[in-house]
């Protein structure tokens, strides 16, 4: 099962766009991260509408912060980009009259749904300025 890297991505692109202080083209990020530009523009286009980045089309003009770092969390991002939970651990409901099975998805749901709410609140708590220190800019 692959993992979604949405997140680290985007916080390692937004700190880099923090750090070099102009517009970054979306060529410029896919060949950072690995990746094809329009992964980088569908992406980078959901932490647009949430106003954390910008985008300027034309010669010079490309992906910028919106938003200081220090007024951005780790929340926020990830809820930018995400659509679920942090967890994809399945339940079965093929036994759903079997009450062993409605005892063991009882069981892992509220672990599962403890573990969640802790990270969401972890996250909450660490903002983006925090990823930056003690790196130098360095060019993309």
């Amino acid at each position: 099962m692959r993992k979604d890297s949405r997140l680290s991505r985007m916080l390692h692109v937004l700190v880099h766009l923090h750090q070099l202080q102009k517009a970054i083209t979306s060529d410029q990020l896919a060949l950072m991260l690995h990746t094809n530009p329009v992964v980088v523009r569908r992406t980078m286009a959901l932490l647009r509408e949430q106003g954390y980045v910008s985008a300027v089309k034309g010669h010079g003009g490309g992906w910028t912060l919106a938003k200081p770092l220090h007024s951005i969390t780790l929340l926020d991002i990830h809820r930018s980009l995400s659509e679920g939970t942090l967890f994809t651990i399945g339940l079965t409901d093929e036994h759903n009259h079997c009450p062993i099975e409605k005892a063991v998805n009882l069981a892992i749901d509220d672990v599962l749904q403890e573990a969640e709410n802790l990270v969401l609140q972890r996250f909450g708590e660490v903002t983006l300025d925090k990823l930056a220190v003690g790196y130098s800019p360095k060019p993309v």
